[in-house]
């Protein structure tokens, strides 16, 4: 039986295309609007059906891609449809909040409803960041989405006077919502309680983190170039960039992929801070025969190889997501074995014990929302003991497969105890596993005047050590 779409928020289902009624010949209806491809309507629209299906349950890079193949848009628009979801996905709870006290129900269908958080996601300021589009472009561009839509265009005249209202009224609206928690860390209650139990001195900086834009980090290719000539070459290219790690760097302003100097030659790849850890942390020699355990989609992968010529085994049970390790691997130049199957299980495995194992469990991915908006709307507060369950059942699996002196890495990108330190003090008194320095429970950050480079995700590790000689 096919799981049903799970409502977020309590919004409506997405209903099925209605069926226009004929009009008498005398009255026709009138024709909708074209869209043009490069308009902030188009954009609206396309993000309004992103954000619609994220809160009927569906995870929003599944949603995006959807909608690109839905509507066919070009690259410059799918820029702008992601970055408007994304935006959206940061402050649905003020903008469901403003909505509720602007009208006595929930806007339906679902489609209506994501257009009219899209477009008060461009309204609404926030302190510190520049509006992307005038006000009065949002407004006439979300009515000319409606009125383009058979499901939306009988609405069109309510979009234009809630928005136009929240213009007029937005001091007294805002400060109405904002008597909420959820319209004040746009996050659900659980969330917000779950944080401020772990870290009650450090609560209110997670949460806010997690509703900025993270910053795009590259991680130098050690077997192409150097971090400081890398750094060089951005320079020649008037791009502004920081060292923020042995092989990592910043970039001041983001960009896209193909626009960044060696990316498609392999010189550099996309990955966090504090990510590039996990690698260097294995210790990882000539020779060793390693496992990465749940790879997808290999950045970690991808890290090991950069620093030794190892026999590697990249593991996933996802078979979409196996593809993507392929594809890094291919980009970089880079060689593995990759298999399809379940941590948990031991069926792919040929009972040869490896050397180095890196478990990246998994988990809620509570440390990196910032990156991925919509989990918070997604995950539900039960999911930290499901995953924690099943995180312990791999690590519990891989350890017999390590050899006697061998070292396991676990990484989680979470920041809920019971995924991170909670499991891994469990594990390490379970089987009399020797834990080795690492750095524990790292907080998501964002970068401050007074330390620029420290801005990484909330990621967890803890390094052990099979007893006995290899």
């Amino acid at each position: 039986m096919q799981e049903q779409p799970r409502k977020i928020l309590g919004k409506p289902a997405i209903k099925p295309a209605r069926t226009v009624a004929a009009a008498p010949e005398a009255q026709p209806p009138a024709p909708l609007l074209e869209l043009k491809p490069d308009s902030l309507a188009f954009s609206l629209s396309g993000a309004a059906q992103a954000v619609a299906y994220v809160l009927e349950g569906m995870a929003l890079p599944q949603a995006l891609a959807k909608v690109f193949l839905q509507t066919n848009a070009l690259p410059q628009a799918r820029g702008a449809i992601q970055d408007i979801s994304y935006r959206t996905m940061r402050q649905v709870g003020r903008v469901d909040a403003l909505l509720k006290a602007m009208t006595n129900k929930a806007p339906e269908p679902a489609l209506l409803y994501g257009l009219l958080c899209c477009a008060l996601t461009l309204l609404v300021k926030n302190e510190g960041e520049d509006a992307p589009y005038e006000d009065f472009v949002v407004v006439d561009q979300a009515v000319t989405a409606a009125s383009a839509n058979a499901h939306m265009v009988f609405a069109k005249g309510m979009v234009n006077a809630v928005l136009r209202r929240y213009l007029r009224e937005k001091e007294e609206l805002l400060k109405l919502v904002m008597k909420q928690p959820a319209a004040v860390w746009n996050y659900p209650q659980w969330w917000v309680d779950q944080t401020k139990a772990a870290y009650p001195d450090d609560w209110q900086a997670i949460l806010t983190t997690g509703n900025h834009a993270p910053p795009l980090t590259l991680r130098v290719n050690r077997r192409l170039t150097s971090t400081a000539a890398y750094l060089q070459l951005l320079a020649e290219q008037q791009i502004e960039a920081s060292q923020i790690g042995p092989f990592a760097v910043r970039l001041a302003k983001p960009l896209p992929v193909n626009s960044i100097p060696g990316f498609e030659d392999g010189m550099v790849s996309v990955q966090d801070a504090a990510a590039q850890l996990a690698a260097p942390l294995l210790d990882v020699q000539d020779g060793m025969r390693v496992l990465d355990a749940c790879a997808a989609p290999g950045g970690k992968t991808c890290h090991v190889l950069e620093l030794a010529d190892v026999n590697l085994l990249a593991l996933d049970i996802d078979p979409l997501r196996v593809k993507r390790i392929q594809e890094n691997l291919s980009r970089l130049k880079l060689s593995a074995t990759i298999k399809e199957g379940d941590a948990s299980r031991s069926g792919w495995w040929d009972n040869k014990a490896f050397d180095r194992i890196l478990a990246d469990v998994p988990c809620t991915a509570s440390g990196v929302v910032r990156r991925h908006p919509d989990s918070r709307w997604l995950r539900r507060k039960t999911d930290t003991a499901q995953l924690a369950a099943l995180s312990s059942r791999i690590l519990d699996n891989l350890w017999r497969m390590l050899a006697p002196g061998g070292k396991m890495l676990m990484v989680t990108c979470s920041i809920w105890p019971a995924e991170s330190e909670a499991q891994a003090v469990a594990f390490a008194a379970r089987h009399g596993a020797i834990r080795l320095d690492a750095p524990g429970q790292l907080l998501p950050t964002m970068a401050n005047p007074s330390d620029a480079n420290n801005e990484h995700d909330g990621l967890f590790y803890a390094l052990f050590q099979k007893p006995g000689q290899s």
